[in-house]
């Protein structure tokens, strides 16, 4: 199990977070999300996703991702 925090550009709004938290919520292996404009905060276990996946999913639900590290 990891954590990670991924800087988002072109979020501005509710429906923003509410596409990316859809997008990263439906990758298999996410436990838990915590999205705000600008950010996310996503716990993940390794055995079933990956970080590339998820930042794949802030991607196609049609953001920027800026930067990943830890929290």
């Amino acid at each position: 199990m990891s954590e990670i925090k991924i800087t988002i550009g072109g979020m501005s709004c509710g429906h923003c977070i509410g596409r990316v938290k859809k997008a990263i919520d439906a990758l298999t292996g996410v436990e838990a999300s915590t999205v705000e404009v600008g950010s996310a905060v996503v716990r993940i276990n390794n055995a079933k996703t990956t970080q590339k996946a998820v930042e794949e999913a802030v991607k196609g639900a049609g953001y920027e991702v800026v930067s990943t590290g830890t929290p």
